[in-house]
């Protein structure tokens, strides 16, 4: 492992630190502010708005009102121009939000280029602003007679209502980017909860929206809050008709459970614990290197395939290999084009990651790469990439998501059906990664009990894809046309002819 020194941040921003509500950028009712802290240095980068209650529920009624009083909900030339102006907006600030990313969240420049902005940045809004037009908002069903009465029928899909958006601070822009062009795109309003810890990422976007588009006021309301009280406002109120959350299973659950009485739909994405598949016919040279996948983002990702999984017969080589490349690996300040490993979000992350690491080796997990902070980064909240080998599938590593840069690596017998039962021994199915003949691996691939994987390295990724996951990894898909579907409410009318 390579170090990188962390210089002082020299970037001068100039951030959005109010909340948006109704229209309005205005400060908190309370006044209270909350600290926007640099990953990588541990610096104050500055602070922003800290919502309150009466915010929260300043932003419902306004979204409520907005999705009741307008025409929000039916005009659909209107909001697809409101939402190419937004998808053209963002586009001319992408290099402030690439150094606010870099800088709030720890993000890498390389990791800007593709997932943290570029990715969604190309389509997120601008591909459910099209689909606008090519949605079937009605269809007819076959003419009936039943009771003798010839009728017609027809199937119309309306929006949902008010949503609620619950985003987390790993992605934070490819994630608000995808909620809001769904949400908006299908005639919703919407109020967004984003995480405290990276806040001018996502009030950017009131800003733009307020000064660069002519999205009505009410549509789109923001409110950060550090106090998870203010958020489950959004869960429990019955003027919201759903909840848009991605993060944890934990949260999750939460959410099902407070929005039960309300009979809100939910749409969750959360946790993963994704395999990364090595078959006995892949190309070892690229398959076994292909690992460091795991540490995009320095593993705060929940796709990512951070369970290694090989035959026996090249389990030696596989930890081998994979603990040479992440050794080799640079880690350090994430302003720094050749780092490829930046910080974690926070000192509570870091110390999480690192419990986990000690729960792994407690276990019988060999460390053979990594396993602590790295030396000579002695301040931010870094973790060095770390390897744990001879990881069997009770151990805690091998089913809890440790949202770090940590792979486990097990050996599987019985060929591809124990990779596939080895794969599937999770409470978890999200993601995940096969390597092998394309033949093989493709009908693997139809094996595994998760939303979305690549095979051989092929990208599942964009606005166009929906994305979820099976079993504890959430209800619901996010993007694509069932994305689309999912912010929507179906009703069959019958007419007489």
């Amino acid at each position: 492992m390579t170090a990188s020194p962390v210089a002082a941040t020299t970037v001068q921003f100039n951030p959005e630190s109010r909340l948006y509500i109704d229209g309005q950028l205005r400060e908190s009712s309370t006044g209270e502010t909350a600290d926007n802290i640099n990953p990588a240095t541990e610096e104050l980068l500055g602070t922003c708005t800290d919502g309150s209650a009466d915010d929260m529920d300043a932003a419902i009624a306004a979204a409520r009102r907005a999705f009741d009083t307008t025409d929000w909900s039916t005009n659909h030339e209107f909001r697809q121009r409101c939402l190419m102006q937004l998808h053209d907006a963002l586009q001319e600030e992408k290099e402030d939000m690439r150094a606010e990313l870099i800088a709030e969240v720890g993000a890498t420049v390389g990791m800007t280029f593709i997932a943290q902005l570029e990715w969604p940045l190309a389509d997120a809004v601008r591909w459910p602003a099209q689909h606008i037009s090519e949605f079937a908002w009605e269809r007819m069903l076959d003419e009936d007679a039943k009771m003798g009465v010839p009728y017609n029928r027809m199937v119309v899909k309306e929006p949902m209502g008010v949503v609620g958006a619950i985003t987390p601070w790993n992605f934070p822009f490819e994630i608000i980017s995808n909620k809001m062009g769904q949400v908006l795109a299908t005639g919703n309003t919407m109020v967004l909860k984003p995480a405290i810890e990276t806040p001018w990422s996502a009030l950017r976007w009131g800003r733009i929206i307020a000064e660069k588009t002519d999205i009505p006021p009410g549509v789109v309301n923001i409110v950060p809050a550090s106090n998870n009280d203010i958020a489950q406002r959004l869960v429990t109120d019955p003027r919201v008709d759903m909840i848009s959350f991605t993060g944890s299973t934990a949260v999750g659950k939460l959410i099902q459970r407070l929005s039960a009485d309300s009979m809100k739909r939910n749409m969750l994405e959360l946790g993963g614990k994704s395999a990364y598949l090595v078959l006995d016919d892949a190309d070892m040279n690229i398959a076994l290197p292909g690992c460091l996948g795991a540490l995009m983002h320095s593993g705060q990702g929940c796709a990512l395939a951070t369970r290694m999984l090989v035959p026996r017969s090249h389990y030696d080589q596989a930890v081998e290999v994979a603990s040479a490349t992440f050794g080799a690996l640079t880690v350090g300040d994430p302003a720094d084009p050749n780092t490829f490993c930046g910080p974690l979000v926070s000192a509570k992350q870091r110390e999480r990651v690192l419990g986990y690491i000690e729960i792994a080796k407690a276990d019988g997990g060999r460390i053979t790469a990594g396993g602590g902070v790295p030396e000579g980064l002695d301040r931010g909240y870094f973790v060095a990439p770390t390897v744990v080998a001879d990881v069997e599938p009770d151990h805690t590593i091998f089913q809890e998501e440790v949202f770090g840069p940590v792979l486990s690596i097990t050996p599987y017998d019985g060929g591809d059906d124990g990779a596939v039962e080895m794969a599937n021994n999770s409470t978890y199915g999200l993601a995940g990664a096969i390597m092998g003949s394309d033949d093989r691996a493709m009908a693997v691939a139809r094996r595994i009990r998760t939303g979305s994987l690549m095979v051989n390295s092929g990208m599942f990724y964009g606005a166009d894809a929906p994305f979820g996951g099976y079993k504890m990894s959430g209800i619901g898909r996010q993007n694509g046309v069932e994305g689309f579907e999912q912010h929507l409410q179906t009703k069959t009318i019958g007419y007489p002819k």
